[in-house]
């Protein structure tokens, strides 16, 4: 997840680790804020996949920067990573379908139909779990899992909207 917020991050312009960090939180506070201590080994692994290209630079205090910038192959895997399969854990595919949905215009048409798919399967899968899980005499488990229930029916609307705008822009 967090080499998707840093690729995402690194769309937008070449950055220092700092200035990533700053653009998650900008962007995605609602959602997510990584430590310094996450994103530093998600650019490792990404310089060492060649999906971005470490550069140094001098600031204007004199001081050593190391900036980061996005290649072709970092374009590719952005994409790939917003079509993986999503994980079967009720609560992070939540997270991540949500932030994948958000950077979903990295997509072309059949790119952003397919994870509009995946989302709307995983998401009324877990809605009819939560559904069959609900139990007689337990007052708060069940108003916890009904609402649960509606978040997930709120998503599937969602996407079913976001069809809907991506058949139309065809």
């Amino acid at each position: 997840m967090i080499e998707l917020l840093v690729l995402h991050s690194l769309m937008q312009k070449d950055c220092t680790m700092y200035s990533i960090k700053k653009y998650i939180e900008a962007e995605f506070a609602s959602f997510i804020n990584p430590s310094f201590g996450a994103i530093n080994p998600a650019l490792k692994k990404l310089a060492d996949k060649e999906c971005i290209k470490p550069g140094k630079l001098i600031s204007e205090g004199g001081r050593l920067s190391i900036y980061y910038s996005i290649t072709e192959k970092g374009r590719e895997e952005l994409s790939r990573l917003l079509l993986e399969d999503m994980s079967q854990n009720p609560s992070q595919f939540f997270l991540l379908a949500r932030l994948k949905l958000t950077m979903a215009d990295y997509l072309d048409k059949d790119e952003k139909k397919r994870l509009f798919f995946i989302v709307k399967s995983l998401a009324a899968k877990f809605k009819n779990q939560a559904k069959s899980s609900q139990a007689e005499g337990k007052f708060y488990y069940n108003i916890v899992l009904d609402n649960i229930s509606c978040e997930y029916a709120n998503l599937i609307t969602m996407v079913e909207g976001l069809e809907k705008d991506n058949a139309r822009n065809s």
